[in-house]
C-alpha cells in the first residue's frame, strides 16, 4: 500500500461584510492611499462589526462552508484545530466553540497560537493524524478578528490588519497528492519586536494595563520586515530545494499576506512570476492566520489536481516555516467570484 498523505479535499471561508479602506483610514489616522499602497499593497480590509461576535463566529461560517461544499456531515469530523491568536476567550477554546456551533459532536478541538504561521503549523499538526491513521477527516481553520486587537490611533499597525478567516478539510489520500513536506521555526527574541504585552499572565488585565494601552498589538516595523523579508524567502528556499523543485516545477506560491514586499522577495527568492503568486492582500489585508486559508479560498477555482503548491509564512513569536503540497482535486467547479 502507498503511504497516507493528508491532502486538502476542500477549502471554506469567510470575510466580513465591512470594508474599512485606505481613504477611511486617511480620517483617523495620519496616513494616506499613496503611503499604505506603496508600502504594504494593501487598498482596504474586512472589519467584523456585531455586540458579542468573535473569530468563532467568522470560523464556524467558514467550516459550514466547507462541510456543505464537500458533502460532509459534521458528525463525520474527528478532530478540528484552529489557528488564532484572537481567541474568542481565554477558555474554553474558540475550537470548541465552533465543533459545538457547527455540530461537529464527534470531534475533539484544540486552538493553536502561532500568530501569522499558524494556519501553517496547524495544517503540518492536522496532518500528521492522518497519516499516522489515527483519523479520516480532520478540519484545520485559521482566523483572526485582529480589530479586537488593534489601536486605530497607531498607523504603523492600523493600516496593515484585518479580519477573516478560512479552513479546510484533511483526508487521507494514496496517490502521493496532499502534504509532502514542512520546515517550521520559530525564535522567541524577536517578541521584544512584535507583541502584545498585556492580557496574559505576566501582565493580567488592570485598570493601569488599560491605560497604558497594552492590550493592542506592538510592532517594530523595520526589524520585523528585515527578519521577515530574509526568514520567509529562505525557507521557502529550503523546502524547494529539498524537495528537487525549480521555479518551473512549482505552480503557486502560497505566501503570508503581510507586505506585498515581503511576498515579491519570496517569489523571487524561488524563481516565481507573479502570475504564480497568489495575492489578495490589497482586499484583505493582513488577516493573520486567516491569510492562507483564504488564499486557498479565493484560488481555489483556478487549481488542478496535481499541482505542486508551497506555502511560506512569518509571524509574531518570531515564527515562520514553508510547506510543500500536491493539491489533490480539480477546483474548476468551486469558481468563486473575485476581482482579480
Amino acid at each position: 500500500m502507498s503511504r497516507i498523505r493528508a491532502a486538502i479535499t476542500g477549502v471554506g471561508g469567510y470575510v466580513p461584510d465591512y470594508i474599512l479602506t485606505n481613504q477611511e483610514l486617511e480620517k483617523m489616522v495620519d496616513t494616506s492611499d499613496e503611503w499604505i499602497t506603496t508600502r504594504t499593497g494593501i487598498k482596504e480590509r474586512r472589519i467584523l462589526k456585531g455586540e458579542g461576535l468573535g473569530t468563532s463566529f467568522m470560523v464556524s461560517k467558514a467550516v459550514k462552508e466547507l462541510l456543505d461544499k464537500t458533502r460532509t456531515r459534521p458528525e463525520e469530523i474527528d478532530l478540528i484545530i484552529v489557528a488564532t491568536i484572537t481567541p474568542d476567550m481565554p477558555f474554553p477554546a474558540t475550537a470548541n466553540l465552533v465543533a459545538d456551533e457547527v455540530g461537529a459532536v464527534n470531534a475533539f478541538s484544540y486552538d493553536l497560537a502561532a500568530a501569522c504561521s499558524g494556519f501553517l503549523y496547524a495544517l503540518t499538526t492536522g496532518a500528521k493524524f492522518i497519516e499516522a491513521g489515527t483519523y479520516k477527516k480532520v478540519i484545520v481553520a485559521g482566523g483572526d478578528k485582529m480589530s479586537s486587537i488593534i489601536n486605530y490611533k497607531d498607523r504603523t499597525t492600523c493600516v496593515i490588519f484585518g479580519d477573516g478567516a478560512g479552513a479546510v478539510l484533511l483526508e487521507p489520500n494514496y496517490e502521493d497528492l496532499g502534504l509532502i513536506d514542512s520546515i517550521l521555526r520559530s525564535d522567541g527574541s524577536g517578541a521584544v519586536y512584535l507583541n502584545m504585552k498585556a492580557g496574559g499572565s505576566r501582565i493580567p488585565a488592570s485598570h493601569a494595563s488599560v491605560d497604558a494601552n497594552l492590550h493592542y498589538v506592538f510592532q517594530d516595523g523595520q526589524p520585523v520586515f528585515k527578519f521577515a523579508v530574509t526568514k520567509m524567502a529562505e525557507v521557502a528556499a529550503e523546502i524547494a530545494e529539498r524537495n528537487h523543485l525549480s521555479g518551473e516545477d512549482i505552480d503557486w506560491l502560497v505566501p503570508h499576506q503581510a507586505n506585498k514586499r515581503i511576498i515579491d522577495a519570496t517569489a523571487a527568492r524561488i524563481g516565481l512570476n507573479s502570475d504564480k503568486v497568489m495575492m489578495n492582500i490589497e482586499r484583505y489585508g493582513n488577516t493573520t492566520a486567516g491569510t492562507l486559508p483564504l488564499l486557498l479560498w479565493d484560488y481555489e477555482g483556478q487549481l488542478k489536481k496535481g499541482d505542486n503548491l508551497i506555502f511560506a509564512a512569518f509571524g509574531g513569536g518570531f515564527t515562520w516555516g514553508a510547506s510543500y503540497l500536491r493539491w489533490a482535486y480539480d477546483g474548476i467547479h468551486f469558481t468563486r467570484k473575485t476581482n482579480f
